[in-house]
Protein backbone atom coordinates (compact mmCIF):
# COMPACT_ATOMS: atom_id res chain seq x y z
CA UNK A 1 0.00 0.00 0.00
CA UNK A 2 3.00 2.33 0.38
CA UNK A 3 4.30 1.89 -3.17
CA UNK A 4 2.25 4.87 -4.50
CA UNK A 5 3.73 6.93 -1.64
CA UNK A 6 7.23 6.04 -2.84
CA UNK A 7 6.32 7.01 -6.41
CA UNK A 8 4.83 10.29 -5.20
CA UNK A 9 7.99 11.15 -3.28
CA UNK A 10 10.10 10.65 -6.38
CA UNK A 11 7.68 12.68 -8.49
CA UNK A 12 8.00 15.57 -6.03
CA UNK A 13 11.79 15.45 -6.23
CA UNK A 14 12.59 13.69 -2.93
CA UNK A 15 15.55 11.35 -3.61
CA UNK A 16 14.42 8.14 -1.88
CA UNK A 17 16.39 4.92 -2.28
CA UNK A 18 15.06 1.37 -2.05
CA UNK A 19 17.08 0.87 1.14
CA UNK A 20 15.32 3.77 2.86
CA UNK A 21 11.94 2.50 1.70
CA UNK A 22 12.68 -0.95 3.14
CA UNK A 23 13.73 0.69 6.43
CA UNK A 24 10.33 2.36 6.57
CA UNK A 25 8.50 -0.93 6.00
CA UNK A 26 10.66 -2.70 8.56
CA UNK A 27 10.00 -0.06 11.17
CA UNK A 28 6.24 -0.22 10.58
CA UNK A 29 6.30 -3.99 10.86
CA UNK A 30 8.18 -3.69 14.16
CA UNK A 31 5.55 -1.27 15.50
CA UNK A 32 7.77 1.81 15.68
CA UNK A 33 4.80 3.93 14.51
CA UNK A 34 1.27 2.93 15.47
CA UNK A 35 -2.05 4.22 14.24
CA UNK A 36 -1.28 7.80 15.27
CA UNK A 37 -0.96 9.91 12.06
CA UNK A 38 1.61 12.20 13.65
CA UNK A 39 3.93 9.38 14.71
CA UNK A 40 3.70 7.79 11.25
CA UNK A 41 4.44 11.13 9.58
CA UNK A 42 7.52 11.81 11.72
CA UNK A 43 8.81 8.24 11.41
CA UNK A 44 8.37 8.29 7.63
CA UNK A 45 10.12 11.65 7.37
CA UNK A 46 13.03 10.42 9.51
CA UNK A 47 13.44 7.36 7.27
CA UNK A 48 12.99 8.96 3.88
CA UNK A 49 14.29 12.55 4.10
CA UNK A 50 18.04 13.00 4.39
CA UNK A 51 18.25 16.71 3.57
CA UNK A 52 16.13 19.38 5.25
CA UNK A 53 15.75 21.16 1.90
CA UNK A 54 13.44 18.32 0.85
CA UNK A 55 11.05 18.52 3.82
CA UNK A 56 8.58 20.77 1.99
CA UNK A 57 8.51 18.39 -0.96
CA UNK A 58 8.01 15.44 1.40
CA UNK A 59 5.05 17.23 3.00
CA UNK A 60 3.36 17.73 -0.36
CA UNK A 61 3.92 14.10 -1.37
CA UNK A 62 2.63 12.90 2.01
CA UNK A 63 -0.52 15.03 1.74
CA UNK A 64 -1.16 13.82 -1.81
CA UNK A 65 -0.68 10.15 -0.90
CA UNK A 66 -2.79 10.04 2.24
CA UNK A 67 -5.46 12.64 1.49
CA UNK A 68 -8.88 11.37 2.55
CA UNK A 69 -7.57 8.78 5.02
CA UNK A 70 -9.49 10.53 7.77
CA UNK A 71 -12.73 9.78 5.89
CA UNK A 72 -12.45 5.99 6.27
CA UNK A 73 -15.84 4.71 7.57
CA UNK A 74 -15.88 4.15 11.31
CA UNK A 75 -17.47 0.72 10.79
CA UNK A 76 -14.31 -0.44 9.07
CA UNK A 77 -12.28 0.38 12.18
CA UNK A 78 -14.44 -0.92 15.00
CA UNK A 79 -12.99 -4.41 14.74
CA UNK A 80 -9.59 -3.06 15.79
CA UNK A 81 -8.91 -3.76 19.44
CA UNK A 82 -6.32 -0.98 19.59
CA UNK A 83 -8.52 1.80 18.20
CA UNK A 84 -6.79 5.11 19.09
CA UNK A 85 -8.49 7.05 21.87
CA UNK A 86 -8.39 10.34 19.93
CA UNK A 87 -10.54 8.78 17.19
CA UNK A 88 -13.16 7.84 19.74
CA UNK A 89 -13.05 11.36 21.19
CA UNK A 90 -13.84 12.84 17.77
CA UNK A 91 -17.00 10.74 17.59
CA UNK A 92 -18.30 12.72 20.56
CA UNK A 93 -18.03 16.08 18.82
CA UNK A 94 -21.22 18.03 18.59
CA UNK A 95 -22.92 18.24 15.21
CA UNK A 96 -24.23 21.78 14.90
CA UNK A 97 -26.53 23.02 12.18
CA UNK A 98 -25.95 26.38 10.50
CA UNK A 99 -28.83 27.77 12.57
CA UNK A 100 -27.15 26.57 15.78
CA UNK A 101 -23.89 28.23 14.76
CA UNK A 102 -25.62 31.51 13.87
CA UNK A 103 -27.27 31.61 17.30
CA UNK A 104 -23.93 31.54 19.12
CA UNK A 105 -22.61 34.92 20.17
CA UNK A 106 -18.96 35.94 20.32
CA UNK A 107 -17.28 37.79 23.15
CA UNK A 108 -17.94 41.51 23.66
CA UNK A 109 -14.24 42.34 23.34
CA UNK A 110 -10.80 40.77 23.29
CA UNK A 111 -10.14 41.95 26.85
CA UNK A 112 -13.39 40.34 28.01
CA UNK A 113 -12.44 37.04 26.36
CA UNK A 114 -9.00 37.00 28.01
CA UNK A 115 -10.53 37.84 31.40
CA UNK A 116 -12.94 34.92 31.11
CA UNK A 117 -10.07 32.61 30.22
CA UNK A 118 -8.16 33.69 33.34
CA UNK A 119 -11.25 33.01 35.43
CA UNK A 120 -11.77 29.54 33.93
CA UNK A 121 -8.13 28.62 34.54
CA UNK A 122 -8.44 29.67 38.17
CA UNK A 123 -11.76 27.91 38.81
CA UNK A 124 -11.66 24.74 36.71
CA UNK A 125 -10.40 21.55 38.34
CA UNK A 126 -11.44 18.76 35.96
CA UNK A 127 -12.00 17.69 32.39
CA UNK A 128 -15.12 18.84 30.51
CA UNK A 129 -16.70 17.77 27.26
CA UNK A 130 -19.63 19.07 25.26
CA UNK A 131 -20.33 22.15 27.40
CA UNK A 132 -20.63 25.86 26.73
CA UNK A 133 -18.61 27.38 29.56
CA UNK A 134 -15.54 25.47 30.75
CA UNK A 135 -12.28 24.69 28.95
CA UNK A 136 -13.02 21.39 27.23
CA UNK A 137 -13.72 19.51 24.02
CA UNK A 138 -16.58 19.11 21.54
CA UNK A 139 -18.73 21.91 22.88
CA UNK A 140 -19.63 25.53 22.23
CA UNK A 141 -17.40 27.00 24.92
CA UNK A 142 -15.01 29.70 23.67
CA UNK A 143 -12.11 27.73 25.20
CA UNK A 144 -10.97 24.28 24.12
CA UNK A 145 -10.77 21.98 21.13
CA UNK A 146 -12.91 20.19 18.53
CA UNK A 147 -15.94 22.37 19.18
CA UNK A 148 -17.38 25.53 17.65
CA UNK A 149 -17.49 29.15 18.80
CA UNK A 150 -17.46 32.28 16.62
CA UNK A 151 -14.65 33.84 18.71
CA UNK A 152 -12.64 31.57 20.96
CA UNK A 153 -9.24 30.41 22.14
CA UNK A 154 -8.09 27.12 20.66
CA UNK A 155 -6.43 24.85 23.25
CA UNK A 156 -5.23 21.30 22.67
CA UNK A 157 -6.08 20.92 18.98
CA UNK A 158 -3.45 20.30 16.34
CA UNK A 159 -4.98 21.95 13.29
CA UNK A 160 -7.61 24.56 12.54
CA UNK A 161 -11.13 23.38 11.69
CA UNK A 162 -13.34 26.47 11.40
CA UNK A 163 -10.63 29.20 11.34
CA UNK A 164 -12.53 31.26 13.89
CA UNK A 165 -10.06 31.22 16.80
CA UNK A 166 -9.03 34.60 18.14
CA UNK A 167 -5.96 33.08 19.77
CA UNK A 168 -4.20 29.71 19.58
CA UNK A 169 -2.74 28.35 22.80
CA UNK A 170 -0.68 25.54 21.27
CA UNK A 171 2.52 25.97 19.33
CA UNK A 172 2.18 25.13 15.63
CA UNK A 173 4.82 24.41 13.02
CA UNK A 174 4.55 26.26 9.71
CA UNK A 175 6.25 25.34 6.46
CA UNK A 176 8.24 27.86 4.46
CA UNK A 177 7.43 28.53 0.86
CA UNK A 178 9.65 26.61 -1.53
CA UNK A 179 11.81 28.87 -3.71
CA UNK A 180 12.79 26.02 -6.06
CA UNK A 181 9.30 25.43 -7.44
CA UNK A 182 9.18 25.32 -11.21
CA UNK A 183 6.83 27.85 -12.75
CA UNK A 184 3.99 25.60 -13.77
CA UNK A 185 1.34 27.99 -15.05
CA UNK A 186 1.31 30.48 -17.87
CA UNK A 187 -0.07 33.22 -15.61
CA UNK A 188 2.95 33.12 -13.32
CA UNK A 189 5.32 33.17 -16.28
CA UNK A 190 3.58 36.28 -17.55
CA UNK A 191 3.80 37.74 -14.05
CA UNK A 192 7.56 37.31 -14.20
CA UNK A 193 7.61 39.49 -17.30
CA UNK A 194 5.60 42.11 -15.42
CA UNK A 195 8.23 42.12 -12.68
CA UNK A 196 10.90 42.87 -15.27
CA UNK A 197 9.22 46.13 -16.18
CA UNK A 198 10.75 47.89 -13.17
CA UNK A 199 13.49 50.36 -14.10
CA UNK A 200 17.00 48.94 -14.22
CA UNK A 201 19.81 50.56 -12.25
CA UNK A 202 23.59 50.46 -12.61
CA UNK A 203 25.44 49.38 -15.73
CA UNK A 204 23.34 49.10 -18.88
CA UNK A 205 25.47 46.18 -20.09
CA UNK A 206 27.46 43.32 -18.59
CA UNK A 207 30.32 41.12 -19.78
CA UNK A 208 29.27 38.29 -22.09
CA UNK A 209 32.03 35.80 -21.29
CA UNK A 210 31.10 33.02 -23.78
CA UNK A 211 30.81 35.55 -26.63
CA UNK A 212 34.12 37.16 -25.61
CA UNK A 213 35.94 33.81 -25.72
CA UNK A 214 34.49 32.96 -29.13
CA UNK A 215 35.26 36.41 -30.60
CA UNK A 216 38.83 36.32 -29.22
CA UNK A 217 39.42 32.89 -30.77
CA UNK A 218 38.00 34.03 -34.11
CA UNK A 219 39.94 37.30 -34.35
CA UNK A 220 43.23 36.35 -32.70
CA UNK A 221 43.12 39.21 -30.19
CA UNK A 222 41.11 39.98 -27.04
CA UNK A 223 37.70 41.09 -28.30
CA UNK A 224 35.51 41.97 -25.33
CA UNK A 225 31.80 41.39 -25.92
CA UNK A 226 28.99 42.76 -23.78
CA UNK A 227 25.27 42.18 -23.57
CA UNK A 228 22.32 44.00 -21.97
CA UNK A 229 22.07 43.25 -18.27
CA UNK A 230 19.58 40.42 -17.99
CA UNK A 231 18.62 40.75 -14.37
CA UNK A 232 16.67 43.48 -12.71
CA UNK A 233 18.69 45.43 -10.15
CA UNK A 234 15.66 46.67 -8.21
CA UNK A 235 15.70 46.11 -4.43
CA UNK A 236 12.80 44.08 -3.03
CA UNK A 237 11.57 43.23 0.46
CA UNK A 238 9.13 40.31 0.43
CA UNK A 239 7.02 39.54 3.52
CA UNK A 240 5.11 36.25 3.30
CA UNK A 241 2.26 35.13 5.54
CA UNK A 242 2.61 31.41 6.37
CA UNK A 243 0.45 28.88 8.20
CA UNK A 244 -3.23 28.72 9.03
CA UNK A 245 -5.54 29.81 6.23
CA UNK A 246 -2.54 30.50 3.96
CA UNK A 247 -2.16 26.73 3.54
CA UNK A 248 -4.95 26.99 0.95
CA UNK A 249 -2.75 29.18 -1.24
CA UNK A 250 0.61 27.43 -0.94
CA UNK A 251 0.98 26.57 -4.62
CA UNK A 252 0.43 30.00 -6.11
CA UNK A 253 2.61 31.71 -3.49
CA UNK A 254 5.31 29.07 -4.00
CA UNK A 255 5.36 29.91 -7.70
CA UNK A 256 5.45 33.65 -7.13
CA UNK A 257 8.23 33.26 -4.54
CA UNK A 258 10.24 31.08 -6.89
CA UNK A 259 9.82 33.59 -9.73
CA UNK A 260 10.92 36.49 -7.55
CA UNK A 261 14.00 34.62 -6.29
CA UNK A 262 15.01 33.82 -9.85
CA UNK A 263 14.56 37.41 -11.06
CA UNK A 264 15.89 39.75 -8.37
CA UNK A 265 19.48 39.92 -7.24
CA UNK A 266 18.68 42.15 -4.30
CA UNK A 267 15.70 40.55 -2.59
CA UNK A 268 15.23 39.85 1.10
CA UNK A 269 12.35 37.69 2.30
CA UNK A 270 10.77 37.24 5.73
CA UNK A 271 7.91 35.16 7.10
CA UNK A 272 5.15 36.18 9.52
CA UNK A 273 1.82 34.75 10.61
CA UNK A 274 -1.45 36.63 9.96
CA UNK A 275 -0.22 40.12 10.89
CA UNK A 276 3.17 41.79 11.29
CA UNK A 277 4.41 42.23 14.87
CA UNK A 278 7.71 42.81 16.67
CA UNK A 279 9.59 39.92 15.00
CA UNK A 280 9.68 37.85 11.81
CA UNK A 281 11.70 34.81 10.73
CA UNK A 282 13.37 33.20 7.71
CA UNK A 283 12.96 29.52 8.66
CA UNK A 284 9.68 28.31 10.13
CA UNK A 285 11.37 25.36 11.81
CA UNK A 286 13.34 27.85 13.92
CA UNK A 287 10.77 30.60 14.19
CA UNK A 288 10.78 30.51 18.00
CA UNK A 289 14.57 30.49 18.40
CA UNK A 290 15.92 32.44 15.42
CA UNK A 291 13.69 35.47 14.96
CA UNK A 292 14.58 38.82 13.49
CA UNK A 293 13.44 42.02 15.17
CA UNK A 294 11.12 44.03 12.92
CA UNK A 295 12.74 47.20 14.21
CA UNK A 296 16.08 46.03 12.79
CA UNK A 297 14.52 45.48 9.36
CA UNK A 298 12.88 48.91 9.41
CA UNK A 299 16.25 50.54 10.09
CA UNK A 300 18.45 48.30 7.92
CA UNK A 301 16.82 48.71 4.51
CA UNK A 302 16.50 52.09 2.84
CA UNK A 303 13.48 53.83 1.38
CA UNK A 304 14.50 52.78 -2.14
CA UNK A 305 13.33 49.20 -1.48
CA UNK A 306 10.06 47.97 -2.96
CA UNK A 307 8.04 46.37 -0.15
CA UNK A 308 5.63 43.54 -1.01
CA UNK A 309 3.38 41.73 1.47
CA UNK A 310 1.72 38.48 0.41
CA UNK A 311 -1.09 37.20 2.62
CA UNK A 312 -4.82 36.56 2.78
CA UNK A 313 -5.29 39.20 5.54
CA UNK A 314 -7.92 36.89 7.04
CA UNK A 315 -7.83 36.96 10.83
CA UNK A 316 -9.60 38.22 13.90
CA UNK A 317 -9.79 42.04 13.98
CA UNK A 318 -8.20 41.83 17.46
CA UNK A 319 -4.98 40.65 15.80
CA UNK A 320 -4.76 44.01 14.05
CA UNK A 321 -6.05 46.54 16.56
CA UNK A 322 -5.38 45.10 20.04
CA UNK A 323 -2.15 44.74 22.02
CA UNK A 324 -2.04 41.07 23.02
CA UNK A 325 -4.40 40.15 20.20
CA UNK A 326 -1.85 38.11 18.21
CA UNK A 327 -2.98 34.60 17.40
CA UNK A 328 -0.11 32.77 19.08
CA UNK A 329 1.77 35.12 21.40
CA UNK A 330 1.28 38.27 23.45
CA UNK A 331 2.23 41.27 21.33
CA UNK A 332 3.07 44.48 23.27
CA UNK A 333 1.96 46.68 20.36
CA UNK A 334 -0.97 46.23 18.01
CA UNK A 335 -0.35 44.85 14.53
CA UNK A 336 -1.76 48.03 12.99
CA UNK A 337 1.09 50.01 14.57
CA UNK A 338 3.71 47.84 12.87
CA UNK A 339 1.95 47.92 9.51
CA UNK A 340 1.73 51.70 9.71
CA UNK A 341 5.49 51.86 10.32
CA UNK A 342 6.04 49.75 7.22
CA UNK A 343 4.02 52.06 4.98
CA UNK A 344 5.88 55.08 6.36
CA UNK A 345 9.33 53.49 5.95
CA UNK A 346 8.84 52.21 2.39
CA UNK A 347 6.59 54.47 0.29
CA UNK A 348 6.60 51.91 -2.54
CA UNK A 349 4.51 49.16 -0.96
CA UNK A 350 1.70 46.80 -1.93
CA UNK A 351 -0.21 43.91 -0.37
CA UNK A 352 -0.99 40.97 -2.69
CA UNK A 353 -3.97 38.91 -1.53
CA UNK A 354 -4.56 35.37 -2.91
CA UNK A 355 -8.22 35.45 -1.82
CA UNK A 356 -10.51 36.26 -4.79
CA UNK A 357 -11.45 39.92 -4.60
CA UNK A 358 -15.18 39.19 -4.72
CA UNK A 359 -14.90 37.63 -1.25
CA UNK A 360 -12.99 40.46 0.43
CA UNK A 361 -16.13 42.11 1.76
CA UNK A 362 -16.95 39.03 3.86
CA UNK A 363 -13.82 39.41 6.02
CA UNK A 364 -13.52 42.63 8.06
CA UNK A 365 -9.78 42.25 8.59
CA UNK A 366 -9.14 42.45 4.83
CA UNK A 367 -10.76 45.87 4.71
CA UNK A 368 -8.83 47.02 7.79
CA UNK A 369 -5.44 46.10 6.34
CA UNK A 370 -6.46 47.54 2.97
CA UNK A 371 -7.03 50.91 4.66
CA UNK A 372 -3.67 50.75 6.48
CA UNK A 373 -1.98 50.04 3.15
CA UNK A 374 -3.66 53.08 1.62
CA UNK A 375 -5.85 50.98 -0.70
CA UNK A 376 -2.74 49.31 -2.13
CA UNK A 377 -4.12 45.82 -1.59
CA UNK A 378 -4.46 43.96 -4.88
CA UNK A 379 -5.51 40.41 -5.78
CA UNK A 380 -2.80 37.87 -6.55
CA UNK A 381 -3.87 37.53 -10.19
CA UNK A 382 -2.30 38.52 -13.48
CA UNK A 383 -4.28 41.77 -13.55
CA UNK A 384 -3.51 42.41 -9.88
CA UNK A 385 0.21 41.92 -10.45
CA UNK A 386 0.12 44.25 -13.43
CA UNK A 387 -1.50 46.98 -11.35
CA UNK A 388 0.89 46.31 -8.47
CA UNK A 389 3.90 46.83 -10.74
CA UNK A 390 2.52 50.19 -11.83
CA UNK A 391 2.11 51.26 -8.19
CA UNK A 392 5.62 50.16 -7.30
CA UNK A 393 7.22 51.64 -10.41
Amino acid sequence: MFRPFLDSLRQHGVPVSLREYLDLLGGLQAGVAGYDPDSFYHFARACLVKDERHIDRFDRAFAQSFAGAEQIPVEALLDRADLPAEWLEKLAEKLLTEEDKAALQGSDSFESLMQKLRERLAEQSGRHQGGNKWIGTAGTSPFGAHGYNPEGVRIGQQTSRHRRAVKVWDRREFRDFDDSVELGTRNIKVALKRLRQWARHGAAEELDLPATIRATADHGYIDVQTRPQRRNAVKVLLFLDVGGSMDDHIRIVDELFSAARAEFRQMEHFFFHNCLYESVWRDSRRRTTETIATWDILHRFGRDYKCIFVGDASMSPYEIIAPGGANEHWNPEAGAVWLQRVTETWPDHVWLNPVPQRFWGHTPSIGMIGEIFENRMLPLTLDGLTRAMKLLG
